[in-house]
């Protein structure tokens, strides 16, 4: 129950059954990891549907359908694109989609043959997308909660959580970390970005990387949000062998950091006294944030 709306099978089935006939029938149901700002349903043995759940949300639909067919030729591994988009109806009040079925599980470490080898494949499927003619594409903005743009449009909200969590995490070297990475001004042309690396995002087959999904928080700008999973999944070579197949400087990997950073934190203050499971994950990955830095030197202004 999202609130008042309530986004179950029989909601889903009466959308397909009324909006795309030729589909009507087949069976519906939850898929096992659905997400958060989207919710989740196999259609048949071969489709899936996704249904925003929220209106934050609801602006990704369109933008899916638009620019997912025309990235998804130019790309090594397969990405969603979209069969159809449905009209709100049935008390649902958003756009949704419809969508085939892509064999994986997500990439949870024991599913992964090799870190390294799967570090390198991301870093490759990354490259390609920035390399990608960005013309027309969608600037950072409400779409995709502004990632691709400044990290100061978080600021204050970050120094908050700081405070928060003062003496239960390093304040002093957590607040270095963000002041290195708002100094670290990035100058560089637009590019492609996914906006949502992480291990929810990923499929695995056989070990392998074998496609990546969910481009809701997609688009043209600064790529160094999608670093965060340098520090969310890599840690020592893998990390490395990520960062090696990257056009990432300094500036551009202390960006990184500091978008991972600002999403730890504000998680971590928000479940500290409710959610051990998300607590400890928030913590460690602050505390892998904070010790990359010491190994740096601060960053230059650059691209």
């Amino acid at each position: 129950m999202d609130g008042k709306l309530n986004i179950d099978t029989a909601l889903v089935g009466r959308l397909v059954d009324t909006q795309f006939p030729r589909w009507k029938g087949l069976a519906v149901r939850p898929v096992a990891s659905g997400g958060w700002d989207n919710r989740t349903f196999h259609l048949g043995d071969e489709m899936l549907v996704r249904l925003p759940s929220a209106d934050a949300y609801s602006l990704q639909v369109e933008k899916e359908l638009r620019w997912l067919p025309r990235l998804a030729p130019l790309l090594p591994l397969p990405i969603p694109v979209p069969l159809a988009m449905g009209i709100p109806a049935e008390n649902y009040p958003w756009h949704w989609s419809i969508y085939r079925w892509i064999e994986g599980e997500t990439a949870k470490r024991e599913r992964i043959a090799s870190l390294s080898q799967f570090a390198a494949s991301l870093a490759e499927f990354l490259v390609t997308l920035q390399r990608i003619d960005p013309t027309g594409g969608p600037p950072p903005g409400q779409h995709n909660f502004f990632r691709g743009g400044p990290l100061s449009v978080y600021d204050r909200e970050t120094r908050r959580a700081i405070a928060a969590l003062d003496g239960k995490i390093d304040a002093e070297a957590a607040s270095a970390v963000w002041e290195a990475a708002l100094a670290a001004t990035w100058h560089g042309a637009a590019v492609w970005f996914h906006g949502d690396v992480s291990w929810g995002n990923l499929l695995v087959r056989q070990g392998r990387l074998s496609a990546v999904i969910d481009f809701g928080t997609s688009g043209v700008g600064d790529p160094s949000c999608d670093l965060a999973i340098a520090w969310t999944l890599f840690e020592g070579k893998s990390r490395d062998v990520f960062r090696a197949g990257l056009p990432a400087d300094e500036a551009m990997w202390a960006r990184g950091r500091g978008w991972t950073l600002w999403k730890a934190l504000i998680t971590l203050a928000g479940q500290i006294d409710v959610n051990p499971v998300e607590t400890e994950k928030s913590r460690h990955v602050i505390d892998e944030v904070l010790a990359d830095h010491v190994r740096v030197m601060p960053p230059q202004d650059g691209a």
